[in-house]
């Protein structure tokens, strides 16, 4: 059961008939916070009347700061950020846990499609080469797979980062890591966010025994231009700027990223796994020093 173990942060906006398919159904034995961007639908009013404590920003401040706003309020001793379009099966939490207070870091759920097909959400590198054979337009993607990193049943991968759709982590853990970046509105942020969890020795795993639909539908997978490819085409600057290796090749990523580059698409051990070698500390009281 997860109890007081867990607190669920859904960041929405305009998000309220996905509330109604993904949660209504659904026991939920944790706290749940919803942190609502200035919707303009009913999304308070049904995160609410689906058992939500609702917290309501006065405008759109971006994934990432809405994020950290639901992690500043979780009482929890784990954390999931869960977007308002996946399908939680609380069993999953357990084996979330069990991973957690083995090997820290950052966990996530094996994502599937509506459809039942295993996502890609578990990510290796992000060479800015693999990021464009990643999309379906681009002629030369199967030659990127080593970029698409899933996990079957009983397994579990070690992966460079995990889409922001669903990331587990020890409440403490996530704050000692700094929680969100607040420099992305919205893209990228997962990525950076996986990359600063690797440096600072909190390793980053995709979860074959956890597996929960996500009705993701991305709208930058064609070329016609919208306010979500500015956006992306924003955040992508920021984060290449930080993380120039990817993009020119310099400095090489395996050295600047040595840990990550030597367990990445490898099975998760029993041992835990950190940067000094010690084993990951019991989580600590956490306090409100996030971004």
């Amino acid at each position: 059961m997860a109890g007081r173990h867990w607190s669920v942060v859904t960041v929405t906006y305009n998000s309220a008939a996905t509330l109604r398919r993904c949660w209504r159904g659904e026991t939920k034995p944790y706290e749940w916070i919803v942190v609502d961007n200035c919707s303009d639908d009913d999304s308070v009013k049904v995160a609410e009347e689906l058992g939500a404590r609702v917290i309501r920003l006065p405008e759109n401040v971006g994934f990432a700061k809405a994020n950290n706003v639901g992690l500043r309020e979780a009482a929890g001793e784990h954390v999931l950020f869960a977007n308002p379009d996946l399908e939680i099966c609380p069993d999953g939490f357990d084996v979330l846990r069990r991973h957690l207070d083995a090997h820290g870091g950052l966990a996530a759920p094996q994502l599937l499609s509506s459809e039942g097909v295993p996502q890609a959400n578990g990510r290796g590198f992000p060479y800015a080469t693999a990021k464009l054979g990643n999309r379906k337009l681009w002629p030369l993607s199967r030659l990127h797979a080593s970029y698409r990193l899933t996990a079957e049943p009983g397994a579990a991968v070690w992966v460079a980062w995990v889409m922001g759709a669903a990331v587990a982590a020890r409440t403490a853990d996530f704050i000692e890591l700094g929680g969100w970046n607040e420099r992305f509105f919205l893209y990228y942020e997962d990525h950076e966010l996986g990359l600063r969890a690797w440096r600072r020795g909190f390793p980053v795993a995709l979860l074959g025994d956890v597996r929960w639909t996500h009705h993701w539908g991305r709208a930058t997978n064609s070329f016609r231009w919208s306010r979500a490819h500015t956006l992306e085409l924003q955040s992508a600057r920021t984060f290449f700027g930080m993380f120039p290796e990817f993009l020119v090749g310099f400095p090489p990523a395996a050295r600047r990223h040595r840990q990550a580059a030597t367990l990445i698409g490898s099975p998760v051990s029993a041992a835990p796994v950190t940067t000094n070698g010690e084993p990951p500390a019991a989580p600590s009281q956490p306090g409100l020093q996030v971004p």
